[in-house]
């Protein structure tokens, strides 16, 4: 699935670069309002935050919400005291699209991350251009030296980069890549199987300079308080979210579990 998943993405992006060249991105992407501070992700806080996230469908359960209005959702999130929002920006099983990048990163004050299968610079770069402060690097899709460059042009503009890992290798991985960042998800994304005790049992392996997120698996405010207690700094929800009646409230409630 995450072959298929990249692949995808990666043609997906070839198409959009071949009406849209590289340079005009890059035009666009300077651009843009500064992103924001690519460190408002730390490590060590008094409580667990929230990174809220702008899900319509997913392979494993198809579609979950029509979401037809992301910057409401967006704004209800920020409301509640989400410290990040995720988009995502793929769209042929996860139906985003980068209208709703755009659209979210103009309309919030907090960090927006693209969520999506990252592999080139020009992807990287067209996050920037609509917006992004972060940009996902998923290790289990990229080598070592494909992770460290587009970590490198992350940063080059400014941004910062939440590096997800599922296993003890990609873990160590991430931290010799220098991830200020990194995520532990629950979800495989081969077989799409959860294991929501991961995140507890890999957690040991970042260092506490990194900002530590447990990602999937969340259901109720238990799970987060559950990652809470294993050490997370931040938890990443979505379906919960996008398939509630009151977004606000629930980012409230996952705050004070």
């Amino acid at each position: 699935m995450l072959a298929d998943l990249v692949a995808g993405a990666a043609e997906d992006a070839v198409a959009r670069e071949a009406s849209r060249p590289f340079d005009a991105v890059v035009a666009a992407a300077r651009s843009q309002r500064p992103p924001c501070d690519p460190h408002t992700l730390r490590p060590g806080g008094q409580t667990v935050g929230i990174i809220a996230e702008i899900k319509r469908a997913s392979p494993s359960k198809g579609p979950l919400a029509d979401i037809p209005d992301p910057v409401w959702l967006a704004g209800q999130y920020e409301a509640g005291g989400a410290s990040a929002i995720s988009v995502l920006t793929e769209q042929r099983r996860f139906l985003g699209s980068l209208d709703d990048l755009e659209a979210v990163s103009g309309a919030v004050t907090v960090p927006v991350l693209r969520k999506d299968f990252v592999t080139s610079d020009y992807q990287v770069v067209e996050a920037r251009a609509h917006g992004a402060s972060l940009v996902l690097l998923i290790m289990a899709a990229l080598t070592d030296e494909q992770a460290s460059s587009l970590l490198d042009t992350v940063r080059h503009w400014g941004m910062n980069a939440l590096v997800e890992a599922h296993n003890d290798d990609e873990v160590r991985r991430a931290v010799d890549l220098g991830a200020d960042i990194i995520g532990v998800n629950a979800r495989d994304l081969n077989t799409f199987d959860v294991d929501i005790s991961l995140f507890g049992r890999l957690r040991e392996l970042i260092p506490t300079t990194v900002a530590a997120v447990a990602e999937s698996a969340v259901t109720s405010p238990a799970d987060v308080a559950r990652y809470r207690s294993e050490g997370a700094d931040y938890v990443l929800v979505g379906e919960a979210l996008v398939t509630g009646d009151n977004p606000q409230k629930t980012v409230r409630e996952y705050l004070a579990s």
